[in-house]
């Protein structure tokens, strides 16, 4: 019966390499297994009873709040065009560096995310600002398209990221499931808010991980960066300044009311929210057209994001009936080296699996089947949140599905080849992957400051 439970998730990604929805996917191919099971006898037709009460959750989760509202802030902030005034003003004061230009994408992709936390809107609007400069000024096209991608992935792992909202739920329950499976029945929780401060530190060492490589590539590959520096007599600090701070003061009132304890998630994402809504008004980007788009985009992908949640709430209800769970255990137990072999395999399995999936479909599919059986094992669930989020930040970047290229070359002219995108990407997924292997090493700089705070 437990091999059923494989057959299930090999079954699931099997359709959905066909094409197929994927919350529809989830939901539809786990619902025909069960149904198999129970004509077989293989599946307990109880388990199918839960599943009003496992929708009433979701549906009644007050964290899962923060999404359409992280959501609608990013929106707001797209449509307002803060990106554009903060991109200007950053490559006319630093480009009369060589490498001046691309130090401001990053810069900007690393404020973007911090104030808007979506990778697809980053990217596109790196794509439309920044490309078509960088290769007039001389950069390679490998070197600019990969800077830009993984640029844009940085609202993946720097808060308010809606991938660690999701992640902090779903975590949150699998270390409470792990207690109780161990017999502790007054748990300790984990928190959106502690996955929060947990990835700021991780988060800046990825930036200035970027930063660094792209300071060698102009020493050791000058080929790739442009001859000289274009200085710029608008350029100013001034204007540098009336771009900066208006996002700037958004971050601190979003993350600043999360870190001192003035404000939960879900609260600072209200906060959030009302502050980028007063941002567009006082650029007068609160057109009719403006508020239609912002709604209408922001209720996308909120459904989106329960759909593919309800989906996979079945999905692994199936998994579980079927023994899945414990077939993971007793694979896991028997591994040789412990926790250290079931967690490097599973961060493996992630990173395979970020080629043909989205982070949200591998959040709420993956995680709460492997997180409970890793936590018992003696995983922290903080260190373990971070490290499955980065691993997830790298499905947007690896080709052939990363959904960083396939925004990138929607918006890229036909001059750029889709090789030279995926030859870009190359040495930020490495970057990415270093850093996991740091984090294993120091857990520190994920625990340290959730601890001092």
């Amino acid at each position: 019966m437990e091999w059923l439970a494989l057959a299930l998730f090999v079954a699931v990604c099997g359709v959905l390499l066909f094409g197929y929805p994927v919350a529809l996917t989830l939901a539809g191919v786990s619902l025909i297994f069960a149904a198999l099971g129970i004509i077989t006898n293989t599946f307990d037709a109880s388990y199918m009873l839960t599943v009003p009460n496992r929708l009433f959750g979701i549906v009644n989760n007050t964290t899962l709040i923060a999404v359409p509202l992280f959501v609608f802030m990013g929106v707001v902030l797209e449509r307002a065009k803060i990106a554009e005034d903060l991109l200007i003003s950053m490559s006319s004061l630093m480009g009369r560096f060589r490498i001046g230009l691309g130090f401001s994408v990053v810069i900007v992709g690393m404020l973007l995310a911090a104030s808007t936390g979506i990778v697809g809107a980053t990217v596109v609007t790196m794509g439309l600002l920044s490309l078509p400069t960088m290769l007039k000024r001389g950069y390679s096209p490998q070197l600019a398209t990969g800077t830009i991608c993984a640029t844009g992935t940085l609202g993946q792992i720097i808060p308010p990221s809606i991938a660690l909202v999701l992640l902090g739920d779903v975590l949150g329950n699998a270390y409470q499931k792990a207690q109780l499976d161990m017999g502790i029945f007054s748990p300790d929780s984990v928190s959106v808010g502690d996955l929060f401060v947990g990835a700021l530190i991780p988060g800046l060492v990825l930036v200035l991980m970027y930063l660094v490589y792209l300071w060698f590539v102009s020493i050791f590959r000058a080929d790739h960066v442009p001859e000289t520096g274009q200085h710029s007599e608008h350029g100013s600090i001034i204007s540098l300044l009336s771009a900066l701070l208006p996002p700037l003061l958004l971050i601190v009132a979003v993350l600043g009311s999360i870190l001192l304890g003035f404000a939960t998630p879900t609260e600072a994402a209200g906060v959030g929210a009302v502050g980028a809504l007063v941002l567009a008004m006082l650029k007068k980007a609160l057109s009719v057209d403006n508020v239609k788009y912002i709604m209408l985009e922001t209720t996308k992908v909120t459904s989106m994001v329960f759909l593919i949640l309800i989906g996979a709430s079945i999905f692994s209800l199936v998994f579980r009936g079927f023994g899945g769970e414990e077939l993971l255990k007793g694979f896991f137990s028997d591994l040789p080296g412990g926790m250290f072999s079931a967690i490097f395999i599973v961060m493996l399995i992630i990173f395979l699996l970020g080629f043909i999936l989205d982070f949200i479909e591998i959040t709420f599919v993956v995680v709460p089947i492997v997180a409970p059986i890793l936590i018992m094992m003696g995983a922290d669930p903080l260190w373990l949140g971070i490290m499955i989020a980065i691993n997830l930040q790298t499905s947007f970047l690896t080709p052939p599905f990363g959904f960083a290229l396939f925004y990138l070359r929607g918006v890229a002219s036909d001059v750029i080849k889709t090789e030279q995108i995926y030859k870009g990407v190359i040495p930020f997924i490495a970057i990415q992957l270093l850093l996991l292997v740091i984090i294993a090493a120091f857990p520190a700089l994920v625990t340290w400051l959730p601890d001092l705070l």
